[in-house]
């Protein structure tokens, strides 16, 4: 009898070992799941958790300028009394009524309006005899640049003005200038300012002919 009430206390003793065993690998593996799923210390969170807790609200950003209608440039052109009369006299039609101009639209003053760049073209020749800029100010547009020293060309390129001056050397036609100054300017304090200048030359090919060789 004794050894049955022995073997009894010790299958109790192992039966309780097994099943704090059993408990705590059960109490290990619900911490470990609940650490990575929503503790916020597994590898999985972390990244994001970290992003967001740096990420810096987006800066607000400028309105843009408004488009305006179409402006009538010729008209605009020839109501400017800042227009030299020999651009003016340059300033009719090639071909029915279509005027030798290029208009282009964008924000060069820092305006709510867009600004309007005119060039004034000969018919013949497309040879820009003078370039302007025109900004809005209460509902009407006011020269604010001009440049008449042909050949020119004004354009808008990323927010500045850019100028276009061809270089004629002496005998070149009118289709083959030698060079360029490319001066680009900036709207300061209320008026364009130059910024830097640059001067290109035109490369010259001139083909000649093999020169035949002499017999014997």
């Amino acid at each position: 009898m004794r050894g049955l009430t022995g073997a009894g206390p010790a299958r109790a003793r192992s039966t309780a070992r097994a099943a704090a065993a059993a408990t705590a690998v059960l109490a290990a593996a619900a911490l470990f799941s609940a650490g990575c799923g929503t503790g916020g210390t597994g590898a999985r969170d972390e990244g994001p958790a970290r992003a967001d807790s740096v990420a810096s609200p987006a800066a607000p950003t400028a309105p843009p300028s408004r488009s305006p209608d179409r402006v009538d440039a010729v008209r605009l052109i020839k109501a400017d009394p800042e227009v030299s009369p020999e651009v003016k006299r340059e300033l009719e039609p090639c071909v029915a009524d279509e005027y030798p101009v290029d208009v282009s639209y964008g924000n060069l003053t820092g305006g709510s309006v867009d600004d309007v760049v005119v060039n004034v073209l000969t018919c013949g020749d497309a040879v820009g005899v003078g370039s302007y800029v025109y900004r809005d100010r209460g509902g009407a547009y006011v020269n604010v640049f001009a440049a008449e020293e042909p050949p020119v060309y004004a354009e808008i390129d990323r927010g500045d003005l850019v100028v276009t001056k061809q270089v004629y050397d002496r005998g070149d036609p009118v289709s083959s200038p030698s060079g360029e100054n490319v001066i680009t300017y900036r709207w300061a304090a209320g008026r364009f300012s130059e910024e830097y200048r640059t001067h290109n030359d035109y490369g010259r090919v001139a083909g000649s002919e093999p020169t035949p060789m002499a017999d014997g």
